[in-house]
C-alpha cells in the first residue's frame, strides 16, 4: 500500500466483492483471486446509491478524457497509486462507406469503437491499467499473467509504470511485437510450446512460490472493472442511449461481461433505461468453445481442443468465465457466431480500404459476423450496430505478411 501521510481520495464507492455464481461475498480490503467456496468469478459492488449523489452525467464533460473519468465507480480508493497511460475514451467512429457495402440503412447505423487507440494498442490496457493499480493499493510486490499476447503487453507496461515486476508467459508462436514490446517493457516473458490455457497452468503453479499475483483474465475482480468502462463510455458517446446490437470479439469475454455489468450499474444510477442491446459473440471457427456451448444449450463450454487460429486474441480453448458470457448473450436475445481465419484477413483489408482503419483480425470479424446476421434477418439493415475493434492491425504484421506485393522501382527511373 501506498506510505505517503496524504493521500488523495478519488471518491470511489466500491464496498465489497461478491461471486458471481454462489453470492459469497469477500473483504474489498485484501487481494482476492476466484472465490474460495465454488472456484468462479467474483465481481467488484459499490454503493451506487452513494455513487448516483457523488456524480452525475452532466458532470462528465469536465473529466479528463481517461477511463477514470468514472472513479466513483472503480475501485482504485487513492489517487497516488493510480498507474495511468491514458487509457480509454478511445473514439466511436461511424462507418458510412462500410455499413453501405453490409447494406445497412440510414445515417450513424454502423459504429465502431476502435480499442487500438489504446496505450500498448489494444483494449487490454483497460483491464490492467485498473488490476495493476487495484492491487498495488492492496500491496501486491510482483505480477504473473498468461496470455495469447495483447495482455502480456499491457501488463508490462502498466507494471513498469506502477514500479512493480511482472512475469508473463505467452504461446511459442504469439505475435512478434507481443513479445517484443513486453520485453522491452521491463516484464520477464517465457514461451511455452502450447496455448494460453497451459500458459496459464504454469502460471497458477508458480505463482506462489514466486510471490507473484495472479492476473489472469476473470480470475481476480478488477480487470473486469477496467474493461466495464467500454460500456460506460459507449453509453456517454451515444448521450445515454445504448445501440441496438454490439458484436463483440470474444476469447476470455472480460470486455462483453464488463459491459454487461456496466448497462446493469448504469440503470441502478438512474443513467440510462432498461433497454440492453443484442450482446453478439463471434469467435473463431477453429476455437469457438463459446459458439459450441451456446448452440448446444449449455452453461458452461467445455475446453476446444486443438485450437487453432491467427487471431492471437479468439485462441483460448477455455473461459473461466464462460457461463457470464453465455449469461449475457442469453439475458439480451444476443447470438453466438463463429468466422474463418480466411474471412477476417478478407474483412480486415475492407475496412481499411472502405474507411482507413487498419482493424485488428479480431476487430475484422465483427464485420464478418455483421454480414452474416444481417444475411440471416438476425439483424435488420435499420438498427444501429456496434462493433468493437480491439486491437490495432499494426500488432499483427505476419497476418498480412503474404497478401501484397511490392514492385521495386529502379533508382536511376522516373517511369512506372
Amino acid at each position: 500500500m501506498t506510505t505517503t501521510s496524504a493521500r488523495t481520495e478519488t471518491g470511489s464507492t466500491l464496498t465489497h466483492l461478491e461471486c458471481t455464481y454462489c453470492g459469497q461475498q469477500y473483504s474489498a480490503a485484501e487481494l482476492h483471486n476466484l472465490c474460495t467456496i465454488c472456484g468462479k468469478v467474483l465481481y467488484a459492488r459499490y454503493d451506487l446509491a452513494a455513487a448516483r449523489q457523488k456524480l452525475r452525467p452532466a458532470m462528465l464533460k469536465d473529466r479528463e478524457a481517461t477511463l477514470w473519468r468514472y472513479r466513483e465507480v472503480l475501485p482504485v480508493l487513492y489517487q497516488e497509486n493510480i498507474a495511468c497511460l491514458g487509457e480509454g475514451w478511445t473514439p466511436l467512429l461511424d462507418m458510412p462507406r462500410l455499413a453501405q457495402a453490409a447494406g445497412m440503412q440510414g445515417s450513424g447505423n454502423l459504429l465502431v469503437k476502435d480499442e487500438g487507440q489504446n496505450p500498448t494498442g489494444s483494449f487490454k490496457a483497460r483491464g490492467m491499467a485498473v488490476a495493476v493499480s487495484k492491487a498495488k493499493e492492496l500491496g501486491a510486490k510482483a505480477f504473473g499473467v498468461p496470455s495469447a499476447g495483447n495482455a502480456g503487453s499491457a501488463l508490462a507496461a502498466y507494471a513498469a509504470r506502477a514500479g512493480l515486476p511482472a512475469t508473463i508467459i505467452m504461446p511459442e508462436d504469439a505475435p512478434l511485437i507481443n513479445k517484443l514490446d513486453t520485453a522491452v517493457t521491463g516484464a520477464q516473458v517465457y514461451l511455452v510450446k502450447g496455448l494460453i490455457n497451459d500458459a496459464g497452468r504454469i502460471i497458477k503453479a508458480n505463482a506462489a512460490r514466486k510471490g507473484w499475483f495472479d492476473l489472469s483474465t476473470l480470475k481476480e475482480p478488477y480487470r473486469a472493472e477496467g474493461k466495464k468502462t467500454l460500456g460506460y463510455e459507449l453509453a456517454e458517446q451515444l448521450n445515454w442511449n445504448l445501440p441496438d446490437a454490439i458484436i463483440y470479439p470474444t476469447g476470455g469475454g472480460t470486455g462483453l461481461v464488463g459491459m454487461w455489468k456496466a448497462f446493469a450499474e448504469m440503470e441502478e444510477m438512474g443513467w440510462i433505461g432498461s433497454k440492453r442491446p443484442k450482446m453478439i459473440v463471434v469467435q473463431a471457427a477453429e476455437c469457438a468453445p463459446i459458439v459450441r456451448a451456446f448452440e448446444q444449450g449449455e452453461e458452461f463450454a467445455p475446453l476446444w481442443e486443438n485450437a487453432q487460429t491467427s487471431a492471437s486474441g479468439l485462441r483460448v480453448p477455455i473461459a473461466v468465465g464462460d457461463y457470464l458470457i453465455i449469461r449475457a448473450v442469453r439475458e439480451s436475445g444476443g447470438t453466438c457466431l463463429a468466422v474463418t481465419d480466411g474471412q477476417m484477413e478478407e474483412a480486415t483489408k475492407e475496412i481499411a480500404r472502405s474507411e482507413g482503419l487498419y482493424a485488428a483480425p479480431e476487430g475484422a470479424a465483427t464485420y464478418v459476423a455483421l454480414k452474416h446476421l444481417l444475411a440471416s434477418g438476425f439483424l435488420q439493415p435499420n438498427e444501429q450496430v456496434a462493433l468493437f475493434n480491439t486491437g490495432t492491425g499494426l500488432k499483427y504484421p505476419e497476418v498480412l505478411a503474404n497478401a501484397f506485393e511490392f514492385p521495386v522501382i529502379p533508382a536511376d527511373t522516373n517511369e512506372l
